[in-house]
């Protein structure tokens, strides 16, 4: 074997070693915050489903943040730790839009995680996800950031629901570990994973809510009312550039295409249809489903709101009428 060959087995395995030590550093710091979360819901038939996930603790006081359909039906549940502390939570608010849930652990301390900012992410960048599924001592896998800013309509236990602004990446997710943190190479929480199935999903696709600005402040108000007033528009979309001849004209190089349209909602009724691109909203530029997410707050319910649309080429304007989002709507 040539020194040459030598000397790039011992780079790889220098690269490799240096993954390892992250995944692993990730692991350690996060891992004693992860929980394994137990549910009930009473079914239509009044008939009891029991159901898991996880979450991850993000205060010293017990509140944690989970996926919004692992507690769904649920007002309370179980908690168990890596160390094999068990307590019991309850459900502070839910917010079914971002896919995000607020819980309070029985119990007065906790061992907590540190919230970072997904807006700093870039694609190719290292994430890791963690989960604590019943039957294990912890779930990790680690991947890449695939896809920024997706917007995915998914099902999940019979309900129709748009995910906004998802992070997508390769790191493998399976049921139990919905709910549980997405982090960075230094263990600051970026995302909270979404185990969802429907038609956009495929395998070997994983989904995160991003923790950025916008998730903050839903956090800090299912924290203070459990609940978040939203208006709703029924759109799922994601980035698409924009034709330079229009990008010069409109002034911005990218908008949100449509992929698909909630039947029955302010979106369908007013003529949105997939394939449009929307690119302002009452005048302000929407370059991606964060600028929609953040227009759409709870002021906006019953007033109009003006869609600038490219269809065709062309520019258009379409009149909608957010409602206000309630349970069942997505």
């Amino acid at each position: 074997m040539s020194w040459g060959a030598t000397g790039g087995i011992d780079r790889s395995q220098a690269a490799l070693d240096a993954y390892s030590a992250v995944v692993t550093s990730v692991a350690r710091m996060l891992l004693p915050t992860v929980v394994a979360l137990t549910t009930r819901r009473r079914g239509r038939r009044g008939e009891w489903h029991e159901g898991s996930g996880s979450g991850v603790v993000i205060s010293g006081d017990g509140f944690m943040v989970t996926s919004a359909h692992v507690v769904e039906g649920s007002t309370r549940g179980g908690a168990s730790f890596v160390d094999g502390w068990e307590t019991g939570f309850d459900v502070v608010g839910r917010d079914r839009l971002s896919d995000l849930a607020v819980l309070k652990l029985e119990g007065s301390e906790a061992p907590a995680a540190e919230l970072g900012d997904a807006s700093t992410l870039e694609v190719g960048q290292l994430v890791v996800a963690l989960g604590n599924p019943l039957g294990f001592s912890g779930s990790v896998t680690a991947g890449v950031v695939s896809a920024l800013g997706r917007s995915i309509a998914a099902n999940s236990e019979g309900h129709s629901r748009l995910v906004e602004n998802v992070i997508q990446t390769d790191a493998a997710l399976h049921p139990g570990n919905s709910g549980g943190p997405l982090a960075d190479a230094v263990g600051r929480v970026v995302g909270v994973n979404t185990a969802v199935v429907g038609p956009m999903i495929g395998q070997g696709l994983g989904l995160a809510v991003p923790i950025d600005e916008a998730t903050k402040a839903i956090i800090a108000e299912l924290i203070k009312s459990g609940r978040v007033r939203r208006a709703y528009l029924g759109v799922a979309g994601g980035t698409r550039p924009l034709p330079p001849r229009l990008a010069d004209r409109l002034g911005r190089d990218r908008g949100i295409e449509v992929v698909e349209v909630v039947e029955g909602s302010p979106a369908q009724r007013a003529g949105i249809r997939p394939g449009d691109i929307l690119v302002a909203g009452d005048g302000e530029p929407l370059r991606d489903a964060s600028d929609l997410q953040r227009m759409m707050t709870g002021d906006r319910v019953g007033g109009s709101v003006e869609l600038t649309v490219i269809r065709g080429g062309a520019i258009s304007t379409f009149a909608t009428r957010p409602v206000e989002l309630e349970a069942g709507q997505v």
